[in-house]
């Protein structure tokens, strides 16, 4: 039972489920709950309604995290063998029924909110739940649909509190482009299970070296647009000394890839870590 338990609450990957519960929060704060009159909010519904957002977040992408590894429960046997289903401690049924319940939860909490987060919300499901069946082994479009994801979180986090969309917006431009990079590179690690499946994403359609390129190309154009918040008088000046630094960090992390795929994935991680952080700290700088 604890074996099963365990292998439950991992087959949601709680740190991936959380960091895109805080992307919703940061989508919600830049967007409305930072408010103009020094973060101080005096109606306290748009403060509940970004908790249901971030919990209907998290309960979603553990659910598409779930029923991704029951679709791909035969390729993890090859690429990822220490996964709760292939090692046998969650059964295909118990994930597939788990993740329902997951899904189930997070629509009754996006129930609560404004009609357009309702709209991104149930249109983000549609999309978690056809990912791997429809889009995961189509080349690049897979790699899409995860950025659209992704940074859609911001957009999600902003409708719920029925704030401005268009500092969202923004952040939803730079978290989908360095999220496309990092999937595609991610790609480029598991070429070897992917193939053997029969998928066809980008790396076995068009070459390593190619998706690389591509990857970089996509993150460099981030790199390039993420001092536009602060251009634009949206973050502060301390938006720079955070967001320069994660900069740094992915364009290093694109450069390893060429060499070694799984750490570059990884330091580009953290690299979009502390570009998180920098959003927060650049609009809170701004409204005190």
């Amino acid at each position: 039972m604890r074996e099963t338990a365990g292998g439950l609450l991992e087959l949601t990957r709680p740190g991936n489920a959380v960091a895109s519960g805080v992307l919703t929060f940061i989508g919600a704060f830049v967007a409305g709950l930072a408010g103009s009159t020094g973060g101080l909010v005096v109606d306290t519904a748009p403060e509940l309604r970004a908790g249901a957002a971030v919990l209907a977040t998290v309960l979603a992408v553990g659910g598409g995290n779930a029923i991704n590894d029951y679709f791909d429960r035969d390729i993890d046997r090859i690429n990822a063998p220490g996964r709760p289903i292939p090692r046998g401690a969650v059964s295909p049924r118990g994930a597939l029924g788990f993740s329902v319940g997951l899904f189930g939860l997070a629509v009754g909490l996006t129930l609560l909110l404004p009609p357009l987060a309702i709209g991104i919300a149930l249109f983000n499901l549609v999309a978690l739940v056809a990912y791997t069946e429809l889009f995961k082994g189509l080349p690049g479009v897979g790699n899409l649909v995860v950025a659209y994801l992704g940074g859609s979180t911001f957009l999600f986090g902003g409708a719920a509190v029925g704030g401005d969309l268009s500092t969202a917006g923004v952040l939803f431009a730079l978290a989908a482009l360095s999220t496309f990079a990092r999937e595609v590179v991610k790609d480029v690690e598991d070429i070897a299970g992917d193939r053997e499946e029969g998928l066809n994403t980008l790396p076995i359609a068009v070459g390593e070296r190619r998706s690389l390129v591509v990857a970089a190309a996509a993150l460099g154009l981030a790199v390039l647009a993420s001092p536009l918040p602060y251009v634009t008088g949206t973050f502060g000046a301390a938006y720079l000394v955070l967001v320069l630094p994660a900069d740094a960090v992915m364009a290093a992390a694109a450069y390893e890839s060429f060499s070694d795929a799984t750490a570059g994935q990884s330091r580009l991680k953290y690299g979009m870590f502390l570009a998180m952080a920098s959003f927060v700290v650049g609009r809170t700088v701004v409204v005190l």
